[in-house]
């Protein structure tokens, strides 16, 4: 193995964020249930389920409505959920595993999923 490589390969190991990729990876593309796909393969304008952890969670008003919105990710991508109306949901917090269920759209380059159903994962 050259210099070169193994920088690469410690580099890589030892960046934070691949490591917390490369965990909700393991974690939620073993999940076992049917019908959930990762994010990176989920197509738009179809009903998906989907299952990750919430990396943010902010509250964001549109259009003078209450938006709450978190970002999913599943270590394969990232995807806004959007519930409008809603200024907070129990148990909706950074960090907490979640599955989700809707269609996804895309709005100024951005995927996202309005008003999902929502499941937490205890």
């Amino acid at each position: 193995m050259s210099k070169s490589t193994l920088r690469r390969t410690i580099s890589r190991w030892a960046n934070p964020g691949d490591q917390e990729d490369r965990h909700l990876r393991e974690e939620y593309s073993r999940s076992g249930r049917s019908g959930v796909i990762c994010i990176s393969d989920a197509p738009d304008r179809e009903r998906v389920t989907l299952r990750g952890a919430l990396r943010t969670v902010t509250l964001r008003p549109r259009a003078g409505v209450p938006a709450l919105e978190a970002e999913l990710n599943d270590g394969t991508g990232v995807i806004t959920l959007v519930w409008l109306g809603r200024r907070r949901i129990a148990g909706i917090e950074p960090g907490r595993a979640i599955e989700v269920e809707g269609r996804i759209g895309a709005h100024d380059g951005v995927r996202a999923m309005y008003t999902p159903r929502y499941q937490l994962i205890p």
